[in-house]
This record gives structure tokens, sequence and C-alpha cells, in this order.
């Protein structure tokens, strides 16, 4: 059995996850360094609804497709007149220069926010966002890195309060996005 804090209840028509422990179990203090050079930290997003991802640039096929439908939600979310902020967290310190991840998230959505840090920086968000990433064991610089494929909606006020999986098409999470927004 899953328990979401009290005011959850509120996203209940919404909601299509369960979080063990409840959505307050997700999400949390970190520092990182935007596309653009700025520290930034979850207080910079705390006023805006954020659709969340952690990845890396040179993801040969899962990263890409998962933000290209992130921006896709955004898009349609975007002339249904709500305004949400596509972030992609760069778990790659290595390889994502400031540079390319600019690069990488002006071409995915002229909005999107791309993070990255160092390797500790990175750990500390992940942990908190329970996502999981683990670079491959080789010398070979085309190395890839194993994570996790989650979307985390963030809300103000809520913080965290949902999770996309990979099957969710821009359409759906659009329509959910939508909801929470409406009910928060």
């Amino acid at each position: 059995m899953v328990f979401f804090a009290p005011d959850e209840g509120q996203f209940a028509q919404c909601r299509e996850t369960s979080i063990a422990g409840g959505s307050g179990a997700i999400g949390g203090p970190f520092t990182l360094t935007d596309h653009t050079g700025q520290q930034v930290t979850e207080a910079d997003f705390a006023d805006r609804p954020v659709l969340l991802y952690f990845g890396y640039t040179f993801c040969p096929d899962v990263c890409p497709y998962d933000l290209a439908r992130n921006a896709e939600a955004v898009y349609t979310l975007a002339e249904q007149g709500y305004d949400v902020t596509p972030v992609f967290i760069s778990v790659d310190h290595g390889r994502d220069t400031l540079e390319g991840l600019a690069e990488f998230v002006s071409f995915m959505h002229p909005d999107m926010v791309g993070l990255t840090g160092t390797e500790q920086q990175l750990r500390d968000a992940a942990r908190a966002y329970r996502a999981y990433y683990a670079v491959q064991d080789t010398e070979d610089e085309f190395y890839l890195i194993d994570h996790t494929t989650f979307t985390y909606l963030n809300l103000p006020g809520h913080g965290f309060v949902e999770l996309f999986r990979r099957e969710a098409t821009p359409d759906e999470m659009a329509d959910r996005v939508a909801c929470f927004i409406d009910n928060a």
C-alpha cells in the first residue's frame, strides 16, 4: 500500500503512478550549473511547473526520444495556455560541456534548461529524485551511461507530484500535466 501526504488527494484524478513513501520522498535540494554557466538551485525552479529529466547528450536513442516527447508536451501545453519549463539534467559531466549542453537543449526546445555539475552535485541531485545512473566501466571514449528514464513533474508550492514513464505520449503527458496544474 502506498501512502500519500494528506494534500495529495487533490491530485487523485490526475495521478497514474504510486510512489513508495509518497511524493514527498522524491525531490529536494540541489546545486547545479545551467547551460549558460549560472549556478542554480531547486529554488530557481520553484515558481513554475517543471518537467525534469536525467540523461546525457551522447545517449544514442532514449534521451533524445524522451526529451523530444517532453518538448512536444510542453508545446501542446503552451497552446493550451500553460507555461511549463522543460529541464534536462546531464549525468555525464565528463563529456557534456556547457557549450555542448547549450546546443543540445536549444535544439530540443527553446525554453529547455540544461543542467550539469560535479560528479558529487549530480549524485546528490539524482539521489534526491531517486534517479539511477551508472557510467559504463570502459576506456572507450564512446562509453554509455545506464540511467532511469522517468520524467518528473514539479509544481510550485508542492514540489514533485508525479512521474511519467517512457510509454507516455506527448498528448497524455500534456493532459495529465494540465490536470495537475488545474488542481494545484
